[in-house]
């Protein structure tokens, strides 16, 4: 609606027409009324012009015009349009069309209302006459003239075709007495406050009329207060626009656009149906079902074309306006035939829709399905559409639309929405269907390698983030893990797998299953990425590996290690990103990594960097889908991470999601990703202890009370068996088969560690001693007592470790 003063102060009564002011004057010739187009017109405002002598409008004053003369002349035309020269605030000429309009105030004296609009703008046969043919005579705008009582004194032709009342039975009455209350009395409710406030308003009404008591019609309708120049009121002027076509388009409109929005956001068959449902109730139908062919929520391919008689359909999803659709034939999930005689076997068959305004004539196909006939006439359903659900002339399913609550009829105006809606529900859930098989393979072997909580670890608290691609890219082979190490180390580990779906996700798999392998055998990081990259070599060149790992060849993969006693952080890459650290104090030291080249392409040795971590670093390991696609550019989106990682004494949690919400707005939607973060933790010298030993079987004896004395400082004095009997055996195979130096070395962190290292070689190997051996059963011992053991080898031999629960 335009507004008949700028401001805000009034809307106009002619939403039709963009360009016309009113202009109110009274007996004396002042103006009293000044709205619509009226400012923009002549450049004066309300304020302004209320009060001001209407001559003052006038150019020209030769023939000493009077502004009633001008208006009188109009009349005397026929209420023809005149075209006058007038005066804009500015000092310009501009010429307007003008048409007058008598009106007696109260005590008989004769004002005027006029209408200005543009001469451009008039649009009809001809400037004279126009503005009263078409807005009083012809034109849609009703129009009413209400007293102080509100008593109608005049209305247009319009409204009288508007209302369906005859204008004689119209005048003079009030309008709580032409129409029903409450709607009667609401809108006199508003009419009374624009008389006593002056100001004016505006409302949409919705309703039925005598005119069309068949449907339901949308008006908009603008009110505002009369008075003369001396503020007295003379009544309310109101205006009705029958909208309801254009509220029909707009909500049309309204209604595709949240359909595209709302309909197809998973690739899952079901929950697209139930997003068409959501969305058509009860803006479409008061109750709506999507029945599917069996086997398109599994992704089976069907023969393009129609669909022949006896389909087997499964219920995919309904709605209704009513909680728990009582009005429902059959429940979500229920498998349906529908008879070759039913509108839903002849839509499916021929792929057109069905329109039923009313279900006359519908006896014979429902006789053959008594509990939609029993369900349909106990709901008072009067109303249906049927739509097939096709997509790339693959019928895969149909969709009703049934009203019952609603009163209209469906028309041709509601098919078209309903087949706009069916058709881009099809769409999605075609694409569902082609996706669904691929999808639910992959995703399954992901969360068998993704989900579930990290392992707790001495050495670093870690939390990681998985950020999928859009939907339709498919699931990538984007993997990492976080491996508990001997000497409460730990081992954090990202890959990624190039290509998409279940090749890919598998290949991840059988690559951390590897990595999982190799790290048992505490392997330094380049050593194990070069044993990968063997693997994955000879897979590609045909050799025979029970690993199959040629679709692997390009794998990117980051391997690093970290010690919390002696706070090191050893790193290797095959073809991946480096890590981001960053310091307690927000600083990201720069790690000198030279990358190698992905796995399986060979031709250069993988190298290792060393960095010393603070205790509360923050180590992030990543895979490109993070950070590529930040606007395009790389090293942005790296400073961006470190940026989210630099914020001090914030849980670890909160630190990851600023990293992701940081970094998701540009991340690449067709790319997955995984952010892993490790906050270290030191083991102070609180928290281990070791000694140097001397090459001699009496030393064994030492080490047991040295280990005693310190498990029980530690306040383990539970674990100080264990921990004698393994100090014991440890010690004296190291004495026996091992090489001087000999170092004792106990560890307390999550678990107690205890390693002996010495400087051969050798391996020690688990047997069963017979009973006439004098030993092999230290190590049987400690396999009994201890929740895992094992050998790393060092540069300067080896150490032999066993873990166990204090």
């Amino acid at each position: 609606m335009d507004v008949l003063a700028d401001g805000g102060e009034c809307d106009s009564l002619f939403s039709a027409y963009r360009t016309i002011g009113l202009v109110g004057v009274d007996a004396e010739g002042v103006i009293s009324a000044w709205a619509g187009a009226a400012q923009h017109l002549l450049g004066y405002s309300a304020d302004e012009a209320v009060g001001m002598p209407a001559e003052r409008l006038l150019a020209s004053a030769d023939e000493r015009a009077t502004v009633q003369s001008v208006l009188e002349r109009t009349v005397a035309r026929a209420g023809a349009t005149c075209v006058l020269a007038l005066r804009h605030r500015a000092g310009r000429e501009v010429c307007l069309g003008v048409w007058g309009c008598p009106l007696r105030d109260a005590s008989g004296r004769q004002g005027w209302i006029a209408l200005l609009t543009t001469v451009d703008d008039l649009r009809w046969r001809n400037v004279e006459g126009a503005v009263v043919d078409g807005l009083f005579s012809q034109g849609p705008i009703g129009l009413a003239v209400l007293d102080a009582d509100l008593r109608y004194i005049a209305l247009n032709a319009a409204l009288e075709e508007i209302h369906g009342v005859p204008r004689s039975e119209t005048l003079g009455q009030r309008m709580a007495e032409q129409f029903p209350a409450p709607d009667s009395a609401a809108t006199e409710a508003r009419l009374r406050t624009v008389l006593e406030t002056g100001l004016p308003v505006t409302t949409e009404h919705r309703g039925r009329t005598p005119a069309d008591p068949d449907h339901e019609h949308v008006w908009a309708i603008s009110a505002f207060r009369l008075t003369d120049r001396t503020g007295r009121t003379l009544g309310v002027a109101s205006s009705v626009l029958d909208i309801s076509d254009e509220q029909r388009n707009r909500e049309r409109l309204l209604l595709l656009d949240e359909a595209s929005e709302r309909i197809g956001t998973t690739l899952d068959v079901t929950r697209t149906a139930e997003e068409l449902t959501e969305v058509a109730i009860p803006c479409v139908a008061d109750y709506i079902a999507v029945d599917l062919l069996e086997g398109i929520a599994r992704g089976e391919e069907y023969i393009p074309g129609p669909v022949g008689t006896g389909a087997l359909l499964r219920r995919a999803a309904i709605r209704s306006v009513v909680a728990d659709a009582p009005e429902a034939s059959y429940p979500v999930g229920e498998l349906i035939t529908f008879p070759p005689e039913s509108p839903q076997a002849q839509c499916m068959a021929t792929g057109k829709s069905v329109l039923l305004p009313t279900l006359e004539n519908t006896e014979e196909w429902l006789a053959h399905d008594p509990v939609r006939r029993d369900k349909m006439c106990a709901a008072g359903i009067h109303s249906v559409v049927i739509v097939p659900l096709r997509a790339r002339d693959v019928t895969l399913g149909v969709v009703h639309f049934y009203r019952w609550q609603n009163p209209d009829a469906f028309d041709h105006d509601d098919l078209v929405i309903a087949e706009e809606l069916a058709a881009r529900a099809a769409v999605c859930l075609d694409n569902a269907r082609l996706y669904t098989r691929e999808h639910n393979a992959a995703l399954t072997l992901q969360r068998r390698m993704l989900q579930g909580s990290l392992p707790e670890q001495t050495a670093v608290e870690a939390v990681c983030r998985y950020l999928p691609a859009r939907a339709h890219a498919g699931i990538a082979g984007d993997w990492f893990d976080v491996i508990s190490l001997s000497g409460a180390r730990v081992a954090l580990v990202v890959g990624d797998v190039p290509g998409r779906g279940v090749q890919a996700v598998a290949g991840a798999g059988r690559l951390r299953l590897a990595v999982h392998t190799l790290a048992q055998l505490d392997v330094p990081p380049d050593e194990l990425l070069s044993q990968l990259d063997d693997m994955v070599s000879r897979a590609g060149s045909g050799q025979p590996d029970p690993d199959d790992l040629a679709e692997e060849i390009g794998t990117t993969c980051l391997y690093a290690i970290y010690d919390p006693v002696s706070r090191q952080c050893t790193v290797a890459s095959a073809g991946h990103l480096p890590p981001v650290i960053v310091d307690p104090g927000g600083k990201a030291p720069s790690l000198d990594l030279n990358v190698g080249p992905p796995l399986g392409l060979g031709g250069l040795p993988f190298e290792t960097a060393d960095a010393e971590l603070a205790e509360g670093s923050i180590l992030a390991l990543f895979t490109n889908g993070l950070t590529d696609g930040y606007r395009g550019d790389l090293t942005v989106g790296l400073e961006r991470l470190r940026e989210a990682l630099s914020t001090r004494g914030r849980p670890l949690d909160e630190v990851i999601d600023a990293a992701v919400t940081a970094l998701q707005p540009a991340h690449t939607p067709e790319d997955d990703a995984i952010l892993l973060l490790a906050r270290t933790r030191v083991l102070g010298e609180d928290s281990f202890a070791s000694w140097d030993l001397q090459d001699d079987p009496a030393v064994v004896a030492e080490s047991r009370t040295l280990a005693t004395r310190q498990v029980q400082a530690w306040g383990l004095d539970e674990a100080a068996f264990e921990a004698e009997l393994v100090t014991s055996e440890l010690v004296t195979n190291a004495i026996r088969y091992g090489r001087a130096p000999i170092q004792l070395r106990l560890i307390r962190g999550r678990t107690l560690i205890c390693e002996v290292s010495d400087a051969s070689s050798t391996s020690p190997h688990l047997r069963h001693a017979a009973d006439t051996d004098e030993g092999g059963r230290g190590l049987f011992m400690i396999a009994q007592i201890a929740e895992r053991w094992g050998t790393r080898y060092t540069p300067r031999g080896k150490t032999i470790w066993a873990e166990f629960s204090p």
